[in-house]
């Protein structure tokens, strides 16, 4: 399996930067999880390939790009943008978002070629097919309905877990998946900002910490991903002084092959 993170800063000569605003995971080149940054950052190959986007939540950073992939794709699309989401997420985007005010409402309109825009709801804990993976969504511990994922195909599997503040069956969750190639999991704040981080229920090094002392250490490898721009250096200074086996931060912009 291959997964990538697809860049969303910049540094001051408009070269891709290791920050991350925006959350957009692709898959083998054909599946995207979240669309932060689809519409500005995927390559050729993934603009061709890329027709169904799994979504862990609603908020902009993890959807922002996806108005804008459809649109650059609308009259050459040969089937529609499949987007995977639960009912409640679908909902958002059809009242905040595709609603005509902000952006058109692409579930209503065609191309030659039939429909641009498709939801295919999903379930808790409830496995679906796509693309030779199997998905799992289960839910996390975020301020709106938010899941994460445990993806799989033949040869590998991974967890993760989008946007989320510690969660009380991570353990559960982890064993009931089996064995475990790779954990992408948050951790958005320094220790410092973590009253910010309990109100809008995301991790800091400490709470993360916390969270992996349920996990057998060195059982595979962690990855850390939504670390916010700003704080970057210090996030990464902390998750360093926790000493946890396997424990690193995920590359923006880099194939990893798991």
């Amino acid at each position: 399996m291959r997964i990538q993170l697809l860049p969303s800063t910049f540094d001051e000569d408009g070269a891709a930067s290791p920050g991350q605003h925006l959350t957009c995971f692709v898959i083998n080149d054909n599946v995207a999880i979240d669309a932060g940054s689809l519409g500005m950052a995927a390559n050729d190959r993934q603009r061709k390939q890329v027709r169904d986007i799994v979504l862990s939540h609603a908020h902009l950073d993890h959807i922002a790009g996806l108005p804008l992939f459809i649109d650059d794709l609308f009259a050459t699309l040969e089937s529609p943008i499949r987007i995977h989401a639960s009912v409640e997420i679908i909902d958002a985007l059809e009242t905040s978002i595709f609603n005509w005010s902000v952006y058109p409402k692409f579930s209503e309109l065609d191309n030659a070629h039939g429909k641009v825009l498709e939801y295919v709801a999903f379930e808790p804990n409830t496995p679906f097919a796509l693309r030779g993976l199997e998905i799992t969504p289960f839910s996390v511990n975020h301020k709106v309905p938010s899941f994460g994922f445990i993806v799989s195909d033949t040869r590998s599997k991974i967890l993760i877990t989008g946007d989320t503040a510690e969660m009380d069956d991570l353990l559960e969750t982890v064993e009931q998946a089996g064995d475990l190639d790779a954990i992408l999991i948050e951790c958005a704040f320094p220790n410092e900002m973590a009253e910010l981080a309990e109100i809008s229920h995301h991790l800091t090094p400490a709470r993360l910490a916390n969270q992996l002392k349920e996990l057998r250490p060195g059982s595979c490898r962690i990855y850390c991903v939504n670390l916010k721009p700003m704080y970057r250096d210090r996030i990464i200074s902390q998750l360093a002084d926790l000493d946890v086996p396997d424990l690193s931060v995920f590359e923006v912009g880099r194939a990893y092959d798991l």
